[in-house]
């Protein structure tokens, strides 16, 4: 239940996010859904590999080569989900640091109750 929950919440931020900035859109709430959903997919899978191969590459920068790795990620989201456009790598580590902030305030909401 508490995934369902923070998938809808991811939505939620991913919708927000695609109304303010410039360069991101979102289709519709279903999209949004899907959008969550394969972020969830993505990180839980393809985002300790790509830690993995860019290791050295993360320490020598004391760990900003993540922010690429988080925005690759989005890209990633933003090629398997039609409807959900982001356009290019700035405004993606943009759009990854932004969702991170709502993400972890709006978890943390849930889990104070």
């Amino acid at each position: 239940m508490k995934f369902i929950i923070r998938i809808l919440l991811s939505a939620i931020a991913v919708l927000v996010l695609a109304e303010f900035l410039p360069r991101v859109s979102v289709d519709s709430y279903g999209t949004a859904i899907i959008v969550a959903l394969v972020l969830a997919i993505l990180n839980l899978i393809v985002k300790p590999i790509l830690v993995l191969f860019t290791l050295p590459v993360t320490i020598i920068t004391f760990g900003l080569f993540l922010l690429i790795i988080n925005a690759i990620i989005i890209l990633l989201a933003d090629a398997f989900v039609g409807g959900f456009v982001v356009d290019g790598l700035l405004m993606a580590i943009i759009f990854s640091l932004l969702l991170s902030l709502f993400q972890s305030l709006l978890f943390s909401i849930l889990d104070s109750d």
